[in-house]
């Protein structure tokens, strides 16, 4: 029984070794980088958002880099990279999206739209530039905006990085 086990675990060792070797561009993330692809570049996102929220566009840039960083082998650097993230926040909303009988929003949606230029130098058919969205539902039972605006926004940021990344790195 020792010795069959013992197989076991060598073969299937082999076989995630093979597998690993085979796919040069394979990620447990799902992300297809290609092998030669090293760097990449995050400019700074600005907010021309009507309505402004100072901390946005900081954290909305730091959490497509951190996305970046755990989700691939890419370096980040400021210039001349392989590949570059550019773009701009261009809404910034807050609006009812269930109304009470008193005439009282009881459902409040934030969204927040990012205009996002990808630049891909060793194979330029896969830039794009696209407009991405998300947003969360609030109830102001909970609390006025201003105490769940940071928890929203994360989940927002969170969703936002997800969709560029997807569509830059796993062709969705």
């Amino acid at each position: 029984m020792q010795k069959i086990l013992s197989k076991f675990r060598y073969s299937l060792i082999l076989a995630l070794v093979l597998l690993t070797q085979s796919c040069g561009t394979y990620s447990l993330s799902g992300a297809s980088i290609p092998p030669e692809m090293k760097t990449i570049s995050v400019q700074f996102f600005e907010n021309t958002s009507a309505l402004v929220v100072p901390y946005l566009s900081q954290q909305f840039t730091e959490g497509l880099k951190d996305r970046i960083r755990n989700q691939s082998r890419l370096s980040i650097v400021r210039t001349e990279a392989d590949a570059n993230f550019e773009g701009r926040i261009t809404d910034y909303s807050i609006r009812p999206v269930a109304i009470q009988g008193n005439d009282r929003a009881g459902l409040n949606r934030v969204t927040v739209t990012v205009m996002v230029k990808y630049t891909n130098v060793l194979k330029p058919e896969l830039n794009f530039e696209q407009s991405f969205q998300a947003f969360q539902e609030f109830s102001l039972n909970q609390g006025p905006i201003q105490t769940q605006e940071q928890k929203l926004l994360a989940l927002i940021i969170r969703q936002l990085t997800e969709d560029i990344f997807n569509k830059a790195f796993a062709n969705w």
